[in-house]
């Protein structure tokens, strides 16, 4: 008790103002104008119990008939109006008692010069002189109308500018970094102090080699002297480039927890806002903010927002408050030494678009690029994600991994939550390997539509179109393995077949032709089948354009173009209005395609026509069972695929494949 005491004195009383107090202030000053203007009004209508006549009442029954013994005109504008004391209580004064104040009623004036015309004549038709109307003229200011009048709109700008700042602000206050109006150009960037970076390299599965290069920056940060007794120089800064999902935010969480140092984390697209100059005053804020709290760490996430090249050829996409901004960021990395204590970290998915001045020696010194995790790695990722997780005896993390190639860190945490999701939802006690199954193909190939009502004649068109797949790719050496074929709607797909792909880095012209020939199977199998061909091979054909002109014009690997490569690392010529190669090229990449294509489909009829019997039985099971595994299609095809043995994942038939670019 006596501890909890003291730290709550130790607490400072000052609080900061709470999310939109300021518009609330504004507000309630807004109505206390109007309470006040009301009250002074019913304050008016309390004293002076007065009732409004019309012109014609007015001058017939009270002027002319000489019951008016006074008039006040008041800022030329209306006219109070006194009854002489003997004629109230009767006639049209019946409701006023006698001795009653005046004035009694008000009249607005249209005109004064004919108002005034009315009395003179009044005046003339008195038989006495005390009998004339008696005539004032007063001139009265209502400040607190006045006030409310000026005010009220002043502050109602007032305050829908501040509701809007307000609103702006993802922190909840004005200003970004406190409720001040004036802070919109603090960074507002997110302080995790060392207490509060939780996440550490035991957390971050795979990625040995990242750890090495970034453990080098953690030794730095905790031990300085050891490298600058040497006369070295830290990096400045470390940019990491790869896919999204890869755990680059993950890792850069990671070295702040392991340094034990403040981590200042700021998102790129957080810099540019429709202030000119917000960019640039943030970026120096954030700097300011890092170098008081050295040694520290900078994280910027999606530092393309603001790091875009300023190159010539995407002129057309400029924007001057970005530059700015990127031109204080390059300032101030050269404005601090190499040996603070501060180093800048970065994550981007598009490496190729940042200007080359940020990637230069002594500013982004170090570029690691993250690659999608190998088998042993996703191995370590499953193991990191299925702690939490109650699993089934038949949980195997070595079959999961070989059945996710190509799948980010991102990707094996969504299919372990899914598989849990799974599992709840059938009122299981642990998640087994079949919840597994089940997520990988949802996330894969998307929900099953077991009610979407496909007619006969469709079923068995869709049927021979997923045989084909199946069985072209059965036969075709460098294929991927068939795991399963399905004709139960997934998605946007009507049926799917999935493979177990080999993990490559290098592609050879053969398996790149394969891989085409059993994209290529559906269309083919409809075509011998029914004697002509559907809309259903959409996502194929788009497939099989995608890897041949991927083929001729990136790599090389045809005979009519030969060595030469028109790909764009720089993605300069990607947001330009003009290609690297002339027309004629152009025709020569488009004939080369249509070359490959067409061979590749030949290729495939071919094949299909050879195993004519083996497609129709299997097109006849799924038709039956809808889902055909492994071990039933060994039955039906009479040899096994005459391929390498290597290691298998698993992978939906159309628009999976993904080639280094």
């Amino acid at each position: 008790m006596g501890d909890t005491t003291s730290n709550d004195r130790k607490k400072p009383s000052s609080k900061l103002p709470e999310a939109g107090s300021a518009p609330r202030g504004c507000l309630i000053a807004v109505l206390v104008l109007l309470f006040v203007y009301a009250g002074n009004l019913l304050y008016q209508n309390l004293t002076f119990q007065t009732k409004e006549v019309t012109w014609t009442e007015f001058r017939d029954e009270m002027l002319f008939r000489q019951k008016v013994a006074s008039i006040t005109v008041v800022n030329k504008e209306t006219a109070e109006i006194t009854i002489r004391d003997e004629n109230l209580g009767e006639g049209l004064f019946s409701d006023i008692e006698q001795g009653t104040p005046g004035p009694h009623f008000v009249l607005t004036i249209g005109s004064l010069e004919n108002f005034e015309t009315a009395v003179s004549e009044a005046r003339s038709l008195a038989e006495r002189p005390d009998e004339a109307v008696e005539m004032r003229y007063e001139t009265r200011s209502d400040w607190i109308g006045d006030a409310v009048s000026w005010l009220l709109p002043l502050l109602l700008l007032v305050g829908i500018w501040l509701f809007i700042l307000n609103r702006m602000n993802p922190m909840g206050g004005l200003g970004r970094g406190g409720g001040n109006v004036f802070d919109f150009g603090k960074s507002g960037a997110k302080v995790f102090t060392p207490s509060e970076s939780k996440v550490n390299f035991s957390q971050v599965a795979g990625m040995k080699e990242v750890k090495v290069e970034m453990l080098e920056i953690v030794d730095f940060l905790k031990n300085p002297g050891r490298y600058t007794r040497l006369g070295a120089k830290i990096p400045k800064g470390v940019i990491l480039i790869g896919p999204p999902g890869t755990g680059k935010t993950l890792l850069a969480k990671a070295v702040a927890g392991e340094a034990g140092v403040p981590f200042i984390s700021m998102s790129g697209s957080e810099f540019v806002e429709m202030f000119v100059g917000v960019g640039a005053s943030r970026v120096r804020d954030l700097f300011l903010k890092a170098k008081e709290q050295a040694p520290s760490i900078i994280f910027i996430d999606e530092i393309d927002a603001i790091g875009r090249s300023r190159s010539q050829s995407i002129s057309l996409q400029t924007n001057d408050e970005r530059e700015n901004t990127l031109n204080q960021l390059l300032n101030e990395m050269d404005g601090f030494e190499a040996n603070t204590g501060v180093i800048v970290l970065a994550a981007t998915n598009r490496g190729e678009v940042l200007d080359r001045a940020l990637l230069r020696p002594g500013r982004f010194d170090r570029q690691i690029y993250i690659q999608l995790p190998t088998l042993i790695e996703r191995q370590a990722i499953f193991g990191v994600h299925l702690k939490p997780l109650k699993l089934g005896d038949d949980v195997s993390v070595e079959a999961l991994a070989s059945q996710t190639p190509g799948f980010s860190g991102a990707d094996i945490a969504n299919i372990c939550n899914e598989a849990a999701l799974i599992a709840a939802r059938h009122n299981k006690d642990a998640v087994e390997m079949s919840d597994f199954h089940a997520a990988t193909d949802r996330i894969i190939a998307g929900l099953e539509r077991r009610s979407q009502i496909i007619s006969e004649e469709e079923k068995r068109i869709i049927a021979y179109h997923e045989a084909g797949h199946a069985t072209a790719s059965w036969y075709l050496p460098k294929a991927d393995q068939l795991l399963k074929v399905s004709i139960i709607p997934r998605g946007k797909a009507l049926g799917a077949a999935w493979y177990t792909p080999e993990e490559h880095h290098i592609y050879t012209r053969r398996e790149f032709v394969d891989r085409i020939s059993a994209a290529l199977g559906g269309r083919a199998a409809e075509e011998l089948v029914f004697s002509e061909i559907s809309s259903n091979a959409l996502d194929d054909l788009e497939r099989v354009t995608k890897l041949a002109y991927t083929m001729v014009a990136y790599y090389g690997l045809s005979k009519e173009l030969g060595n030469l490569s028109y790909y764009d690392s720089t993605g300069e010529y990607s947001q330009s209005l003009q290609k690297p190669y002339s027309e004629e090229t152009a025709r020569k990449i488009d004939k080369a395609v249509a070359e490959i294509v067409e061979n590749a489909y030949s290729q495939t009829l071919a094949l299909l026509k050879t195993h004519r019997d083996e497609l129709d039985a299997l097109a006849a099971l799924l038709i039956d069972r809808e889902t055909v595994y492994l071990d039933d299609l060994r039955k039906i095809f009479s040899s096994p695929p005459i391929r390498e043995s290597g290691e298998t994942g698993s992978e939906l038939a159309q628009g999976q494949d993904e080639f280094p670019q």
